[in-house]
């Protein structure tokens, strides 16, 4: 089973000039199906609020500062923040995540699949159910 983790990218560039970060495919943990961002979202909101059976994502702060509490099926909790535009955050299928947005934070997402209602867990009961299957299972059977 894969976990969430930073990938940073590299930069090209200097101060005087600014940077741009290149990525393809072939160098991304999946393909990019779909793209999506969000911005302007006050401080004061916490998002997220789900998971995905089997959407991954790359994550990243093209603009201020966006911090993850990603729990997996396996019960271990992570955070992570993002504040630079050249690094993304992995985050595999089966991770519960909130999300807390700077007031200027815009949120670039890299997903692996199409949008499909049926692929996301917003009830956390029914995430809660399947960290007990997890528990029940041996690690090679997810």
């Amino acid at each position: 089973m894969s976990v969430p983790r930073l990938i940073e990218f590299s930069k090209i560039g200097s101060p005087a000039l600014g940077y741009i970060t290149v990525s393809q495919n072939s160098t991304l943990p999946f393909t990019v199906q779909r793209v999506y961002w969000t911005y302007y979202t006050p401080d004061s909101v916490i998002r997220g609020h789900h998971a995905h059976h089997d959407l991954e994502q790359l994550i990243f702060a093209t603009s201020g500062r966006i911090e993850f509490v990603l729990e997996g099926v396996d019960g271990k909790t992570e955070t992570f923040v993002l504040d630079s535009p050249n690094v993304a955050l992995y985050i595999p299928k089966l991770y519960w995540r909130t999300i807390k947005f700077s007031h200027n934070a815009v949120l670039l997402c890299l997903a692996s699949l199409e949008y499909s209602e049926e692929d996301y867990i917003r009830e956390y009961a029914v995430f809660q159910a399947l960290q007990q299957q997890f528990k029940n299972l041996a690690p090679r059977q997810l």
